[in-house]
């Protein structure tokens, strides 16, 4: 188990009729609860981290990619299978030293790149990331940004049947109505665009922005070829409620050890743990890959065991 090629996973939840949840990370607690949460559901899962927000210029100081790839330690000695992405990122520099340090699979992001400029990007990762044994996901097609920013553009099948070709991807992302960073209310997603774009590309479909998802859609992504999808925006949301509300606890002149540190009933950061892993749960089963797993001491369901891919 532990460390599998993306690849394998996505392959796999083809053939069950399920998808694979990427719950995106962002420190200790976030990936503790996302591999916990995939260990007591035995579901397989996508951990990592996203490598746009950790190059972002707002950014105080430039951060060692190097912390954040430790983890990998960790996802090696989980009970599920796992693929370990660092997400989201242009930045060919940053992806080859995310291959170097552990990273299995790489999401390169599309924003602010032509289709022409965007391609030859591609074609370097997958060519770099498959003779290192990765997995490689890019995008056609820009999501709407509940944020304000950006431009919205709809994956169109001819040109996303066109760039699988001659990239070579292992997954594609694509925009049908999905949202980024939606923190309230759920997207209309184009089930009949989503269906197009299933019988036009061999790969499979990833569906960013899950967050606004409606749960009850997860069934039908499923059969209409999706066998990724990315969730961050949600988990936040959960991970600073529980701060909030566990903080509201403490004044001064009392001890902070309790609430930072302790690992007891006050501690903030148990607490925003423990909310992050009850979402990621959910998740999982909303998206059936809850169970897909065997235990430790079997082999895993649909996953051979000789032939896995891992780094």
């Amino acid at each position: 188990m532990s460390l599998v090629a993306m690849s394998e996973l996505l392959a796999d939840a083809k053939r069950g009729g399920y998808a694979v949840c990427y719950c995106e990370s962002w420190n200790l607690e976030s990936i503790q609860a996302v591999l916990e949460a995939a260990e007591e559901e035995h579901s397989p899962i996508i951990a990592g981290f996203n490598g746009g927000f950790l190059r972002h210029p707002g950014r105080t100081r430039a951060e060692n990619l190097a912390f954040y790839a430790g983890f990998g330690l960790a996802i090696r000695e989980a009970r599920i299978p796992v693929a370990f992405i660092l997400n989201e990122t242009p930045d060919f520099a940053q992806i080859e030293e995310a291959l170097d340090l552990g990273f299995n699979a790489i999401m390169v992001e599309n924003e602010g790149f032509a289709i022409g400029e965007y391609l030859p990007l591609v074609k370097r990762v997958v060519t770099l990331a498959h003779r290192r044994g990765a997995s490689v996901e890019a995008q056609v097609g820009h999501l709407a940004d509940a944020s304000g920013n950006g431009n919205p553009e709809p994956t169109s099948p001819e040109v996303a049947q066109a760039f699988v070709e001659e990239t070579g991807i292992d997954a594609l992302s694509v925009a049908v109505g999905n949202v980024h960073i939606l923190t309230q209310g759920k997207a209309e997603l184009d089930l009949e665009a989503l269906a197009t774009l299933g019988r036009s590309v061999r790969v499979p479909l990833v569906l960013h922005g899950g967050t606004g998802i409606p749960l009850e859609m997860a069934e039908r992504c499923v059969r209409l070829g999706v066998a990724k999808v990315n969730f961050g925006t949600a988990l936040k949301q959960v991970y600073l409620a529980a701060v909030r509300e566990k903080l509201a606890n403490y004044r001064e002149p009392m001890s902070p050890h309790p609430f930072l540190g302790m690992g007891g009933p006050n501690d903030v950061l148990v607490a925003a743990k423990n909310a992050v892993k009850s979402k990621v749960k959910e998740l999982l089963r909303a998206f059936a890959s809850a169970g897909k797993t065997a235990r430790k001491s079997q082999p895993i369901l649909g996953i051979k065991d000789q032939g896995i891919a891992r780094n």
